[in-house]
């Protein structure tokens, strides 16, 4: 057969006839003697290598199951396969002995045209790899780039195979390294645009495909001699990244993606080695001068969809550790990962040793050194992940922290700034302190301030519990995550510090003992936990709702309120629903007294039954008295040696878990309705002591000089005699007039830990041009005193005694 068929030469169309047989491998033996054997042995001559493989096969087999044996061999899928003999193209469903192939015959394997779309693909892919070779033999193309940007914009989603059987990414890069005058600008802006439109795939399997392809473009280019930091790598590089992340990562069990693995490591090899170059400038230069950030942004890139494929990979694996030694593919490539994290953990020692120095000797900067501060950050949240994949890692990475424990706080506080990526930092909390779990759980609070209108309330003083809870229960969550504007009727004063006010007095009316939603613990009144018996109130659980809420917002407004949950309480709060003894020796020290003396009773004594105690306990409700098993069948269950610590525990459990739990549930309900995520979340990252410090405040004595130091004057002067004299009088208060003075002042019933420091702002002192009789007045806002020049020490002690009383001081003289 003489026909001419078109075949793939060095990826362009030729003429050839289908008869051509040479060029066999000689070592190639033929045998023209005909068999009448089920076996064969045949040769397919792909054409546009030039090459031969050889196939074994019977002559039952069906020209499909050829096709895909030769599939196997050169990835080439069936729907691109022709096979030709005797100048006739073979039908898939024939088998062998009908197409009258005999022992060493040969076939020709060229490109299939099936149907119009494939013809104008293969066809558009033709011209531009001629044009392509026309570049590298330094002729003149016009308009090469263009063409070449909108083939692969039109035809990209449907010429995979067309792109990877004519070598595309091999004649690009070849036509980047070729020496004629604006060859390179033409392959470039054609890679970078083959970049583009690879990351704008929508379909999930042809984004799978193209990685194969930008993995390609990156190993091409770097064997033509490209650096890490060449501006076309770099690209193909960071495309690469960003459609592997789009992907899922590398999925450890897809075999297509298996071999995507080494390359990945490879990237990520190369950027540690550039990350490690830019930790080692950063100490000895702190300065953002000559430092990229984006190797540190790279380092996370492509860590990021390892990480997710051995996460999944980890989740339907028995062994907690990645182990895949018994896959070539995965030889020693977890080493590889282990090796850059114990890399980068040391060298992020080392900058953690220089920060902590500059520290210490408060030479700390600003600026520019915030920057790579906060990238420290980056790389150190990227090692907590990959540290959680090996044995001792972890204890290696927390391990960083103890031996730098002012750093971490110090960081978080100061450049910590959203709250979305950084809850690893809580999971091991002895790494932080007050200050920086504090920072961080304050972000939990969303700001909307600016998106949504500000929630109006005007109570009045003489029913503020019942107004506020109106006001409060009705609104809809999202209306007060924005300001808060409220007023007391018959008043004028408005603004932030009415606002602290306000919550110091709800407050006081949701906690006090007589709403019965609350019990104050009998040897701290400071310390409460919800009230068994709050369903004397028929709405008691919607106010277990408000209460949260309240809560919630005090904390968001940093306002301190005077009032601590019990352990009890804290605990449920944040998940935890076992009560030991100890937990309870605040909340009811009579049961904590009897269990313990339960407990440490001599085992002949209580085998007695001289205590009568069974799995059961008596109740009142509503004047009505109800038995209630601990157990089933507690009634009848007596309390002996065996079973009295298993007796104990169901007696917390009954008064301090189950009988509170619907208020405690509400609670939460309403404290979530304030946060962006759970209540639970928000506790669980908090000391209980952290909350305390939180929702109270410092519980210290009112340090004068404290105060002194941070109070300014307008119209005195630091030495005047009035100033003398008030710092005298305020220094000879008892501590709780100075509260009292204090609130008067500010609406501050309680400082922050930090005492006036922790204040928004410092507080000041006003010369007003009233006459001696005047009391003094303040703008609670701004932190505000104002007071005329008295004219003895004496007239100044009348007047400040006569604001310092517990009942004027919420109201009177306030602005």
């Amino acid at each position: 057969m003489s026909s001419i068929i078109k075949t793939l030469i060095g990826g362009c169309f030729y003429g050839t006839t289908a008869d051509h047989h040479s060029n066999h491998s000689p070592e190639l033996k033929f045998n023209d003697t005909k068999t009448t054997s089920s076996e064969l042995q045949f040769f397919v001559r792909m054409m546009w290598k030039c090459n031969t493989i050889v196939i074994h096969a019977s002559r039952e087999d069906t020209v499909e199951s050829i096709l895909q044996q030769i599939s196997s061999k050169t990835k080439i899928p069936i729907e691109y396969q022709r096979l030709i003999y005797n100048g006739k193209q073979l039908q898939q469903q024939q088998s062998l002995s009908q197409c009258g192939i005999e022992n060493d015959a040969n076939l020709q394997l060229v490109g299939q045209l099936r149907s119009i779309v494939r013809s104008v693909v293969w066809n558009s892919t033709d011209d531009i790899v001629s044009m392509i070779l026309k570049l590298c033999r330094g002729e003149p193309v016009i308009g090469a780039s263009i063409n070449f940007c909108k083939h692969f914009t039109k035809y990209m989603h449907n010429s995979f195979y067309v792109i990877k059987i004519m070598k595309i990414p091999s004649l690009l890069v070849a036509l980047f390294k070729s020496p004629h005058a604006s060859n390179a600008s033409i392959a470039d802006s054609s890679i970078r645009n083959f970049v583009k439109v690879c990351l704008d795939l929508k379909c999930k399997t042809l984004q799978s495909a193209y990685l194969e392809v930008l993995l390609e473009f990156c190993e091409l280019l770097r064997g033509v001699g490209c650096k890490c930091d060449h501006p076309l790598y770099v690209c193909c590089r960071d495309g690469f990244v960003e459609l592997l992340i789009l992907v899922g990562g590398v999925l450890i069990k897809n075999p297509k993606m298996k071999v995507l693995l080494r390359g990945v490591f490879d990237c990520v090899r190369e950027i540690t080695d550039e990350l490690l170059r830019f930790l080692d400038l950063s100490m000895n230069f702190p300065t953002k001068r000559g430092l990229s950030y984006k190797v540190v942004f790279d380092f996370v890139k492509f860590c990021c969809p390892l990480r997710m494929g051995f996460a999944k990979e980890q989740a339907t694996s028995l062994n907690c550790d990645i182990c895949y030694e018994e896959d070539p593919l995965f030889l020693g490539v977890p080493d590889q990962l282990h090796i850059v994290f114990i890399k980068s953990l040391s060298k992020m020692d080392e900058c953690l040793q220089v920060m902590e120095d500059c520290l210490v000797n408060k030479k700390r900067g600003k600026g520019e050194l915030d920057v790579l501060h906060n990238c420290y950050l980056i790389i150190l949240k990227e090692l907590f992940h990959i540290s959680k994949f090996y044995s001792g890692a972890q204890e290696q990475f927390w391990g960083l922290f103890l031996r730098r424990k002012n750093v971490l706080p110090h960081m978080i506080v100061r450049y910590v700034k959203k709250p979305d990526d950084h809850w690893w930092l809580l999971e091991n909390r002895i790494v932080t302190d007050f200050e920086s779990r504090k920072h961080l759980v304050m972000m939990l609070f969303p700001d909307l301030k600016d998106k949504i209108l500000g929630y109006e309330m005007l109570i009045d003083r003489s029913q503020v519990l019942a107004e506020s809870f109106e006001y409060i229960s009705r609104a809809m969550p999202k209306s007060l995550q924005g300001d808060l504007f409220m007023a007391f009727k018959n008043e004028k004063a408005t603004g932030p510090g009415v606002l602290r006010e306000w919550f110091v007095l709800v407050c006081q009316e949701i906690f006090n003992p007589r709403n019965a939603l609350f019990v104050a613990c009998p040897n701290d009144h400071r310390r409460f936990f919800p009230n068994t018996a709050s369903m004397v109130n028929a709405l008691h659980l919607k106010y277990f709702i408000f209460s949260g809420r309240i809560i919630a917002l005090a904390l968001k407004k940093k306002v301190r309120v005077g009032i601590v949950f019990d352990r009890v309480f804290f605990k449920q709060l944040a998940g935890n629903y076992i009560i030991t003894l100890e937990d309870i020796r605040d909340a009811d020290p009579i049961m904590y007294s009897s269990c313990k003396q339960i407990l440490e009773m001599e085992a002949d004594y209580i085998d007695s039954d001289a205590l009568g105690l069974t799995f059961s306990i008596e109740v009142e409700e509503l004047g009505h008295r109800e038995v209630i098993e601990l157990c089933p069948g507690g009634e009848s269950l007596v309390v002996d040696s065996k079973n009295r610590e298993k007796y104990v525990h169901l007696l917390i459990q009954s008064r301090f878990v189950t009988s509170i739990s619907e208020q405690i549930s509400h609670f939460a309900q309403g404290f979530a309705d304030i946060i962006s995520c759970s209540s639970l979340e928000f506790f669980q990252f908090l000391h209980h002591e952290d909350f305390d410090w939180m929702l109270h405040g410092s519980e210290n004595d009112i340090s004068v000089e404290d105060w002194k130091a941070h109070t300014k004057y307008h119209g005195y002067k630091e030495n005047d005699r009035q100033i003398s004299w008030f710092w005298k009088i305020v220094g000879r208060m008892p501590a709780e007039q100075k509260k009292v003075l204090l609130f008067f002042w500010t609406s501050v019933k309680h400082l922050p830990v930090e005492g006036f420091h922790g204040l928004n702002s410092r507080l000041l002192i006003c010369k007003s041009h009233e006459p001696d009789n005047h009391l003094p007045s303040s703008h609670t806002c701004f932190y505000k005193l104002c007071f005329p020049p008295y004219s003895s020490i004496a007239i100044m002690q009348d007047r400040l005694g006569i604001i310092t009383q517990e009942h004027i001081s919420c109201s009177f003289g306030t602005r």
